[in-house]
């Protein structure tokens, strides 16, 4: 991963977990509502994964909010 994909999927983290602790759910109702493991919310809030588009689709979801909102950053 280069240091431009790094920082796209720092930043996304980031943004899933604000958006997660906003809906106040932790990253087992989260994972749970997504369909995947609370260790993947983990890794991605974290910046340690990068997502599928499918994934980052099921999190929008499962948060209740439009998939590009998760895109735009500060």
């Amino acid at each position: 991963m280069n240091n431009k994909d790094y920082i796209l999927t720092k930043k996304l983290g980031k943004k899933i977990l604000l958006a997660r602790v906003n809906a106040g759910l932790n990253q087992e109702e989260l994972a749970y509502k997504a369909g995947v493991s609370r260790a993947i919310i983990s890794y991605i809030e974290r910046g340690i994964k990068s997502p599928s588009v499918e994934t980052v689709g099921a999190i929008a979801n499962a948060l209740g909010i439009e998939l590009y909102k998760l895109f735009m950053f500060d």
